[in-house]
């Protein structure tokens, strides 16, 4: 073992215990001992079965709800500062609560920078995540942030579908800029809904801006939640003379009544990755690991060598 760059570990809070593994495995290391202690209201600790001192840990725990999620990252984050870690990297497939990056109305708080804020306060000292909702939110940190971009995995996955006569599709105008990365790779026509919202989760209206007929769609986005706004915009473009339409999006939330939208929607299949785990099986979702792309960047940060090539997007 090298004294001044000692081997990092690999911890995985609870909710990520499966992809830190797929990670730890790609990254050619056996997964750290961490131990989560449940208290009988509901409080809980945290410990580390092993020393850490003077090493680089990786703590993998997307952030999506419920809130424990988020406070089990940070009570691992100060009990590795006082464990005398010596860097210490929050590897967050998914940030949750980073839709509240501005304040769009009066009186509402901009949760994503008092996450940014906290994570700081708790001892990280490097962010790694994937497909922020807002890519300003790398602004809200003081430490390094390696922002990754899923299209390096999820570009390769539709090139290999051999589709003819492609439209990539924004399901609403925030991600045309994503959906236009996308199709300069591709080399295809783009269009993009307009949706108009009565309130979160509720669409009142949505228009197609641009032509689909006789095309075969794939809708591109961040990610899935109620995927209200994704089966509506799926069943319109087959309204308009699609021949085919399919999704892509990083973050499967899929809350509420989304696994049930999608299997009667006119999708015919949702190609997600794995930063958050499936709550139910179904046949149309198709699931592509991030983790050899997260282990490959770990070793990078690790051994302080260059990670611009992971950047496609």
């Amino acid at each position: 073992m090298d004294i001044h760059n000692p081997e990092a570990k690999i911890f995985a809070c609870s909710q990520s215990t499966e992809l830190a593994k797929k990670i730890a495995n790609e990254y050619g290391i056996i997964i750290g001992k961490v131990k989560k202690n449940n208290f009988s209201d509901g409080e809980f600790q945290v410990s580390f079965e092993e020393s850490i001192r003077g090493r680089r840990i990786f703590l993998i725990g997307s952030t999506n709800p419920p809130s424990e999620n988020l406070m089990e990252l940070l009570l691992m984050i100060d009990a590795a500062k006082r464990a005398s870690a010596r860097h210490i990297t929050a590897v967050m497939p998914y940030f949750g609560w980073a839709r509240q990056d501005r304040k769009d109305k009066p009186r509402v708080p901009i949760a994503a920078k008092m996450v940014a804020k906290i994570l700081q306060s708790a001892g990280a000292t490097r962010v790694i995540t994937m497909d922020l909702h807002a890519d300003q939110i790398q602004g809200f940190f003081e430490i390094p942030v390696d922002h990754l971009y899923a299209s390096t995995i999820l570009l390769p996955h539709i090139e290999n579908l051999n589709l003819n006569n492609v439209t990539i599709a924004s399901p609403d105008m925030g991600g045309s800029k994503r959906a236009y990365a996308y199709s300069k790779f591709l080399q295809s026509e783009v269009v993009v809904c307009y949706k108009e919202r009565k309130k979160a989760n509720v669409i009142s209206n949505m228009e197609l801006i641009g032509n689909v007929k006789g095309r075969n769609v794939v809708i591109v986005d961040d990610m899935v939640d109620t995927a209200g706004t994704l089966t509506k915009a799926a069943d319109l473009m087959m309204e308009k003379g699609a021949v085919s339409v399919r999704a892509i999006a990083t973050h499967p939330i899929l809350s509420g009544e989304a696994y049930t939208r999608i299997k009667n929607s006119s999708l015919e299949e949702l190609i997600v990755t794995d930063t958050i785990p499936l709550k139910d099986a179904c046949s149309k979702i198709k699931v592509v690991s991030c983790a050899p792309l997260f282990a490959d960047v770990m070793h990078k940060v690790q051994n302080n060598t260059s990670i611009s090539g992971k950047f496609l997007m």
